[in-house]
């Protein structure tokens, strides 16, 4: 076991299921680069870098650079996963969705369920989100409530280098469409992260600290400011357990519930946008099934209902960070 960065950790999982699996593609913008100059033959590996290194290894038949066209390779990530490969395709930013919204919601997605459970669809969708990195509001979108939203898609947002390994590995071998979103801020994150390959089940939810007066259910990158919070807190003598979801299709509901009926608090920390969200499924679910445990009004941590600023004090400004929950979970234990 090595420490290993974010980046570091998606590259290993896709080069390590390359070498396994001869099926598996890669497909996007600057993966592969050098075409025709007497440079390096390889590219940047991608906006963030993630796969520097794997086409020199595995050749431009299975890394392949596309046009500045997603709608054009998302659908041919498509048509490959239905005929048999198993396509890892990077949408640059999840911001470009708009673009290629047919391919992944009208047809990917519904392709195991229009044929009768006789087609699959084995591909991955590797995407970029999330604010703080003074990308601007057309660059810096949460839109994992969207992909959720769709029926035969699977949701993946992993909150850390060992998660991210362990994720992408199972992604790589589900025979089901797979958006994966990599938080921008994160690719520099380090942390021990096994050397052989693994993989993380979907919908297991992992719980990251166990405290018996309020729970706290945090998404991606949020995951890390709610155990920074719940550090702090535990300083106050207030001991809450934090809930990482994983994924959020499917979800493990069940222990959410289980640690709401124990602790009878809970506070929703979301980085998407406050309507339709995240933290406004989770309160539901809660709610509905759990109402009577619950000790306190539930409580949800979200930016506000606005387009991520470009300006970087106001960027700050709107990101949920560790303070806010702390509020948050001050208030729904009742301290002062």
């Amino acid at each position: 076991m090595s420490v290993k960065s974010f980046r570091e950790a998606l590259n290993e999982a896709m080069r390590d299921e390359m070498r396994r699996d001869p099926t598996v593609i890669l497909l996007g913008e600057d993966i592969a680069g050098g075409m025709g100059s007497g440079g390096e033959q390889d590219a940047w590996g991608g906006v963030l870098g993630a796969t520097k290194g794997l086409m020199p290894e595995f050749g431009r038949e299975r890394v392949l650079d596309t046009p500045i066209s997603e709608s054009a390779f998302i659908g041919a990530a498509a048509g490959a996963a239905a005929t048999g490969l198993r396509p890892v395709a990077q949408l640059m930013f999840v911001d470009f969705f708009g673009v290629c919204g047919d391919q992944i919601i009208n047809q990917m997605a519904k392709f195991r369920y229009m044929f009768g459970g006789k087609a699959t669809t084995p591909c991955v969708v590797r995407t970029l989100f999330g604010a703080g990195t003074r990308a601007a509001s057309q660059h810096s979108q949460c839109l994992y409530p969207v992909f959720t939203h769709i029926p035969g898609l699977k949701v993946v947002v992993p909150a850390s280098p060992y998660e991210a390994k362990g994720l992408m590995t199972q992604a790589i071998r589900d025979d089901n469409p797979v958006v994966f979103l990599e938080h921008k801020a994160m690719f520099d994150d380090k942390e021990e992260v096994p050397d052989e390959p693994y993989a993380i089940p979907f919908g297991e939810a992992r719980t990251t600290r166990d405290g018996q007066d309020a729970t706290i259910v945090a998404i991606g990158r949020m995951v890390g400011f709610a155990n920074t919070a719940a550090d702090n807190l535990a300083d106050e003598g207030i001991e809450c357990t934090v809930i990482d979801p994983r994924t959020t299709s499917p979800l493990d509901s069940d222990a959410i519930l289980d640690s709401v009926e124990k602790t009878g608090r809970l506070v929703v920390v979301d980085e998407a946008s406050p309507r339709c969200g995240m933290a406004s499924d989770i309160s539901a679910i809660v709610a509905e099934n759990a109402f009577g445990a619950l000790k306190a009004p539930i409580k949800r941590v979200m930016p506000p209902h606005a387009p991520v600023p470009f300006a970087p004090n106001l960027e700050d400004a709107y990101i949920p960070g560790v303070d806010d929950i702390h509020a948050a979970v001050r208030a729904v234990v009742g301290a002062n």
